[in-house]
């Protein structure tokens, strides 16, 4: 997931949830400011997978569709916000694990500050949280209705 040399990247974990959405739309518009590319990657894992008893099988995960929705997030995105080259990746892995892998070289790494699992009281997600933690680059955690205000007042300005 390394971009081409002298070309900086920007790494934006995305998993369909609305702050990854805002993450997403943010780490374009960033990229678009500083000519960078961004590396939209999106982490699954399969339950049991690793550990030492039988493997449990998620019937309701389909990496095709989730590969499709990705796609339809990230037109969503580029339509709101413009164009800048983009590669997306979906990995199977540990969310934290894959986008903190996915970010080394890059000048950020961006995430929604929760994502689709855990408690809802939680201001920061585990997965954020352990990006912040151990990513190799920046790491910038974008809350949830905080994007497009603070656009708009960039924009007026």
């Amino acid at each position: 997931m390394n971009g081409s040399e002298g070309i900086s990247r920007v790494v934006v974990g995305v998993d369909g949830s609305p702050a990854s959405y805002e993450a997403l739309r943010w780490a374009v518009r960033h990229a678009r400011f500083v000519g960078a590319t961004v590396d939209a990657v999106a982490a699954y894992d399969v339950p049991a997978a690793d550990g030492w008893s039988a493997p449990t099988v998620d019937t309701g995960f389909d990496e095709e569709r989730a590969r499709q929705d990705l796609t339809a997030e990230i037109g969503t995105v580029l339509l709101q916000v413009g164009e800048v080259p983009l590669v997306q990746h979906v990995v199977r892995g540990n969310a934290a694990d894959v986008l903190t892998k996915a970010s080394v070289g890059a000048e950020l790494l961006v995430v929604g500050s929760r994502g689709r699992g855990g408690f809802a009281s939680l201001l920061l997600g585990s997965v954020s949280q352990q990006c912040a933690l151990y990513a190799p680059c920046p790491v910038v955690i974008v809350r949830q209705g905080t994007v497009d205000d603070a656009t708009a007042a960039a924009e007026a300005s």
